[in-house]
């Protein structure tokens, strides 16, 4: 019988490789999603990546129809739509790959098969299913996403726009105006939200040829050129009422629960920059000469690409670990129930701590990686002639769309909050336990053993760290913690943390009980590096929060019983950064 994992759960059990999902699992058929992709890539993406940059007339809905006629609109999409009905895997998966090179390509097309699409997939009734996702799936009709305002980004419900039905009850009459709009350029379709009288935050599917709606001129972007971005007014839009999608007053489900699923699809995205970076720092690192010989073979350059290696393996755990969890909820679900919109809702909803987690992991890691890439490249890497140059500012947006990372930050303490209030998850009992046993509470390991020992026990110190910091903040601000922001960042980036050493240690445990060979033996080395470094930062972060919470003996007692949770004794991390980077050199990309 499959286990059902909460989410948030893994801040307060132990979880066993068996209960993830790991790359090394897809089966034959994702690897060929995986293949096609990449060839749509090479062969369609490629040789027009400079065309796409100038934002050539036609040239992106033309490229959004092809990948529709080979598939790749339609993985969310239920068969009876013409759809795939595709795993969240393979989606994720066509995400990554599509984002390896595709450059503003990948705007257009996260947005048609992400927040664009997923608001009638997930929530649309039958008719309103039935008369657009056809047109999604061969890419006929081309979606955006309409949500922020001038006035209303990450405080979504402060919209200003408003919706009045019409006196014979058969419209809506949209006014405002959506602004930073992806795809506005050349969208048929708007997914967007109003206020019905004044005050009923509504999700509503708006056609561009509607009357009454309009665009405004090209933002000119720092990234992501290629993209469509435009602000949307509706001037007196008339809506037919069958457009609105879910209840009056219920938007806020159709907005949050698509955000939610829109981030750790951006996940994949993300996953694909690092990927993509990686093999080209890697591939010019091999080629330029310096002092006599390839700077791949120096030790700072062996450093930087090692740690670009060990932190992509980290996302991709962490990415498709949460879609396998999202796919196992959501197989559960009556498609065909009167309240299935309530039950994606709640599905979605289960994982949404993971999905802000991966948000601000991946688009941190793909910034990370680029930069360093960049860094690898030298002058040239400055160069606007040279790819990294392009990708350097592509990848910034992904720390602000689909929520920005100081608000997905605050997500993350506030939902486990939220569920600890409500019984769902007992953080509260957790934290009282760490706290009631702090000044007896030791590591059962110090010192490496060669079978990762050492980093599951300091994976599960990490999680007593989360719950000591998290305890000690409720307790002293009680219901002013959200006041808090800054401990609230501090504590959030001790559970990304966790669930990042976590996710790249049962992965390595996994391969490492199924084979011995080379690439496990890697991703050993990865992990091992990863976690003695992770585990660092978590004590750095509990250490600032606990100075903030705390003072006089509170405080030494805290950091007292913090010292008794870090007493480890560190790996070898320069070894095994040359063993990881050596590797990746050889192989010339990213290893698995």
């Amino acid at each position: 019988m499959e286990t059902f994992v909460k989410g948030g759960a893994f801040l307060l059990e132990s979880i066993s490789p068996q209960e993830v999902f790991t790359p090394e699992e897809f089966n034959e058929e994702q690897r060929l999603i995986a293949k096609a992709a990449t060839e749509f890539v090479v062969g369609e993406l490629e040789p027009v990546k400079d065309e796409i940059e100038t934002q050539k007339e036609g040239l992106l809905p033309s490229l959004l129809r092809k990948a529709g006629e080979l598939g790749f609109l339609s993985g969310d999409i239920a068969e009876e739509y013409d759809g795939q009905g595709l795993d969240k895997v393979s989606v994720i998966l066509m995400m990554e790959k599509m984002s390896q090179g595709g450059g503003s390509f990948m705007t257009a097309y996260a947005v048609h098969t992400g927040i664009g699409s997923l608001p009638i997939i997930f929530f649309g009734n039958k008719d309103q299913k039935k008369r657009y996702l056809p047109k999604i799936a061969s890419g006929e009709k081309i979606m955006a996403y309409a949500l922020t305002e001038p006035e209303a980004g990450s405080d979504a419900l402060n919209a200003k726009t408003t919706a009045v039905l019409s006196p014979d009850g058969k419209y809506y009459l949209l006014n405002g105006q959506k602004q930073f709009i992806s795809n506005a350029g050349f969208a048929d379709v708007f997914v967007t939200y109003a206020k019905v009288d004044g005050n009923k935050f509504t999700s509503f599917i708006v056609e561009r040829k509607t009357e009454g709606v309009s665009l405004d001129e090209e933002e000119n972007k720092m990234g992501m050129k290629g993209s469509s971005t435009r602000s949307v007014i509706f001037s007196d839009a008339k809506v037919p009422i069958e457009n609105m999608l879910g209840e009056v007053g219920k938007g806020h489900v159709v907005a949050f629960n698509t955000l939610n699923i829109g981030r750790f699809k951006l996940g994949g995205g993300c996953l694909g920059a690092c990927k993509f970076a990686l093999q080209g720092a890697v591939t010019y690192a091999k080629q330029r000469v310096q002092f006599g010989k390839p700077i791949a073979e120096f030790g700072m350059i062996k450093h930087k690409i090692a740690e670009m290696a060990i932190r992509s393996f980290t996302t991709e755990s962490m990415v498709y670990r949460t879609a396998a969890l999202v796919d196992r909820i959501l197989q559960k679900i009556d498609y065909n129930a009167e309240d299935v919109g309530i039950q994606m809702a709640n599905g979605i909803e289960e994982y949404a701590i993971e999905d802000s987690i991966n948000k601000v992991y991946s688009s941190e890691m793909a910034d990370f990686i680029v930069d360093e890439a960049l860094q690898i490249h030298g002058g040239y890497g400055y160069i606007h002639d040279y790819e990294i140059e392009r990708g350097y500012r592509d990848n910034r947006i992904n720390r602000i769309w689909e929520g920005t990372n100081e608000i997905n930050r605050l997500l993350i303490v506030d939902m486990l909050t939220k569920r600890a209030m409500k019984g769902r998850l007992p953080v509260l009992v957790a934290a009282q336990k760490v706290a009631g046993e702090l000044l007896t509470l030791r590591p059962k390991v110090e010192s490496d053993d060669g079978i990762l020992t050492l980093q599951k026990e300091m994976v599960e110190m990490s999680k007593k760290i989360a719950l000591l910091v998290a305890g000690a903040a409720v307790q002293k601000y009680m219901m002013k913690l959200a006041d808090e922001q800054e401990i609230l960042a501090l504590i959030s980036d001790i559970i990304i943390e966790v669930f990042a050493m976590e996710s790249a240690l049962l992965r390595a445990l996994k391969s490492m009980e199924k084979a011995g060979d080379e690439k496990a033996q890697i991703q050993k080395a990865m992990v091992k590096v990863y976690v003695n470094d992770g585990f660092n930062r978590v004590e750095g972060y509990a250490k600032q929060a606990l100075s903030a919470i705390a003072e006089g003996d509170t405080l030494r007692t805290l950091l007292s019983g913090l010292k008794k949770l870090t007493r480890f004794t560190p790996v070898n991390t320069v070894g095994l950064r040359r063993e990881v980077a050596d590797y990746t050199i050889k192989m010339g990309k990213y290893p698995f």
